[in-house]
């Protein structure tokens, strides 16, 4: 039968509203960036824009190959030898956004590529110039239709901030793995970092969710 230190728990709790902090931090920063690496990345494949789309695939390519564990351990490690040094939360972010923004690219491509051309024809004829037409008109269709893909995107780039406790971020999975470490409370340690994270994704589920049916009957 499983027996937790209650004292224990509630010792070392405040550590994981720190992480969950940190966490939400992290993530939501690289989910925004990886979002607006997605546009454009997706704009550039779809226009085939000389050049650019060739750079965007080879992109697409090397974020979606290489883990983020090797994502980070580059930026953090590998670009001070050549004179660049980044803090941990900012080589946190940018290789969030690095890994997600081909995944967001991806399933906005399928979304712009759903929105008929007629619509930004129409919005040419009304005067709008083509970023105001592409911002207002065409952009907001197809988030619509790619939203599912944006939400599990969003969930599976929060999950993948437990890695960045490999560069010494004290996130969710870095106290646990500290309390694990110094104290061998292992139930305790993970069932706190479970309840973490389930209060952290269960909301981003259901408000995804919401939202899609709200989309779907607008």
């Amino acid at each position: 039968m499983l027996s937790l230190d209650i004292g224990f728990i509630e010792k070392y709790f405040h550590l994981y509203v720190e992480g969950t902090v940190l966490t939400l931090q992290v993530g939501f920063a690289g989910i925004a960036l990886a979002f607006l690496v997605g546009v454009v990345v997706a704009l550039v494949r779809l226009l085939r824009i000389p050049v650019l789309a060739q750079i965007a695939g080879a992109y697409m390519e090397l974020s979606r190959n290489t883990p983020l564990l090797v994502q980070l351990f580059f930026l953090y490690f590998g670009l001070p030898k050549i004179g660049i040094r980044l803090s941990g939360e900012w080589c946190a972010i940018i290789g969030l956004a690095f890994l997600g923004g081909s995944y967001m690219a991806e399933a906005l491509r399928s979304g712009l590529e759903a929105v008929p051309k007629i619509q930004n024809e129409s919005a040419r004829v009304l005067g709008f110039s083509r970023f105001s037409a592409f911002r207002l008109i065409i952009l907001p269709q197809a988030v619509a239709v790619a939203w599912p893909g944006i939400v599990a995107n969003v969930i599976f780039l929060v999950k993948e901030v437990s890695v960045v406790s490999a560069i010494a971020l004290p996130d969710l999975m870095y106290v646990a793995k500290d309390l694990i470490g110094n104290f061998y409370r292992t139930d305790e340690a993970l069932l706190l970092l479970v309840a973490a994270y389930a209060v952290i994704l269960l909301p981003i589920s259901l408000a995804g969710s919401w939202l899609e049916g709200r989309i779907r009957h607008g």
